[in-house]
């Protein structure tokens, strides 16, 4: 038995009996660890990280190489912790797998809400329906860093052909912001719905997203509906 075997053993009977509620962040952190690093004082490694990345969500949202570069991680240990919030939000969007369809925002906020889960970058996602809202095709279409996502609008109309849509509906997140349309959010809905509707089909939403909130453009009054 090594030397930090009934440490770890304690450390998993507590969290097995009270689950996190009474662990400090470095002592979730050092439980996680457990199971990347068999063999060294996770606790130790759990303090440096703490203080390189200064919280939970931001050693779980640092960049692999920088992850790597701590001492005692190591790549395994670095792609294991970025994992983690990789895993969550398959977790979340498989969850809400049950939505079918897409009949208002509410529906649309639902769907697309754990899509965002733990993204450091500005990401926009394109849902495609049917004439009865069905989705039919959901995907990543653009990704950029901080407020600076690319979208082609070419690329969504050349998608919406493609899957016989009768709408659709687009989806982005402000990170470290909030869930408000800006001037430019606007002026590319207003191009993506005119060049959608010269083929026959319907922007139906627009949803900005931040954290857990959402903003439909909809219902906003900012796309006009046929």
């Amino acid at each position: 038995m090594g030397v930090h075997d009934g440490h770890r053993q304690r450390m998993k009977k507590r969290f097995a009996e009270h689950g996190l509620e009474n662990f400090e962040d470095v002592n979730a952190l050092e439980l996680l660890l457990f199971y990347a690093l068999p063999r060294c004082d996770t606790n130790v490694v759990a303090h440096r990280l703490l203080d390189r990345f200064g919280s939970l969500p931001g050693v779980l949202e640092a960049p692999l190489d920088e992850l790597s570069a701590v001492e005692g991680i190591g790549e395994s240990g670095a792609v294991f912790l970025r994992l983690i919030p990789a895993v969550s939000r398959r977790y979340m969007i498989e969850r809400e797998g049950s939505i079918k369809s897409i009949g208002n925002s509410d529906d649309a906020g639902k769907f697309f809400l754990p899509r965002f889960l733990y993204e450091t970058d500005e990401v926009v996602y394109m849902a495609c329906l049917d004439s009865i809202h069905r989705v039919i095709y959901c995907g990543e279409i653009g990704r950029g860093v901080v407020n600076a996502a690319e979208v082609s609008v070419r690329k969504i109309v050349e998608i919406a052909i493609r899957q016989n849509s009768a709408a659709v509906i687009l989806a982005h997140n402000h990170v470290n912001g909030i869930a408000l349309p800006s001037r430019e959010d606007e002026m590319t809905t207003r191009q993506v719905a005119s060049a959608l509707n010269m083929v026959g089909i319907t922007l139906a939403d627009h949803i900005v997203a931040a954290g857990d909130e959402f903003v439909s453009m909809a219902d906003s009054g900012m796309i006009s509906q046929r």
